[in-house]
């Protein structure tokens, strides 16, 4: 753990109006780049001596008013996807990004962790606590795009890019038809891959701690829906 402490990271998120016509990612992918949605870099590696290597990763957030829409943009040395179904599945085993956001100024946060080919979890509850995993019925509502498709196809060793496009319920974190709009939100982005051939931890926040460990929303950095 270093001994000064990092400054949290900082975004704007923009207020995105969908126009119908084409398939849903592809509605995303038109409003972020009509809308000038910048990408940002995912390149913190808070324990570069254990785990020095760093894919290109990069994301764009924004929302709706009845979504946040991600979009992670990664290119990397080798991928993994062996996860087919969402039940059961322990994403952050595979080629995966991850979407923490804690909504309100308490210990609640939540964590949408996503393979390379769509495959999530989506888990919710206090630090230290009970965190229940999201049922099928939940995970229905998010809605994921992957440019290299939905089926698993195990190890690769080539370099591969791909892009992951997201739709998220705001309902699923602020319950109560709440706005999301005017509200700062504490939040993290990260890509990891726990088994794949070079394991790899990157953050948009950095993290100090000790060990690799995501699961820290006092480190969260800061998310301003406009």
């Amino acid at each position: 753990m270093s001994a000064a402490a990092q400054t949290p990271a900082q975004l704007s998120v923009p207020r995105l109006q969908l126009t119908s016509g084409g398939e849903w990612w592809q509605e995303i992918d038109a409003a972020m780049e009509n809308g000038d949605v910048p990408f940002v870099m995912i390149d913190r590696v808070g324990w570069s001596e254990q785990y020095p290597y760093k894919p290109q990763v990069k994301f764009r957030i924004a929302y709706t008013e009845s979504d946040i829409l991600l979009q992670y943009d990664v290119v990397e040395q080798g991928t993994r996807a062996t996860w087919g179904t969402d039940e059961g599945a322990r994403p952050y085993m595979d080629s995966c990004v991850e979407f923490f956001v804690a909504p309100y100024s308490d210990s609640l946060y939540y964590n949408l962790e996503v393979t390379c080919i769509g495959v999530a979890t989506f888990d919710g509850g206090p630090m230290g606590g009970e965190r229940p995993r999201a049922g099928s019925e939940v995970m229905q509502q998010i809605r994921r795009h992957s440019s290299l498709g939905a089926e698993p196809f195990g190890d690769t060793s080539e370099q591969t890019q791909w892009r992951l496009t997201i739709a998220m319920p705001i309902n699923l974190i602020l319950p109560d038809g709440e706005s999301i709009e005017g509200r700062t939100m504490r939040a993290n982005f990260y890509k990891c891959g726990d088994q794949m051939a070079v394991p790899h931890y990157l953050s948009w926040s950095p993290i100090e701690w000790s060990r690799p460990n995501f699961h820290l929303p006092d480190q969260f950095g800061y998310l301003q829906f406009e």
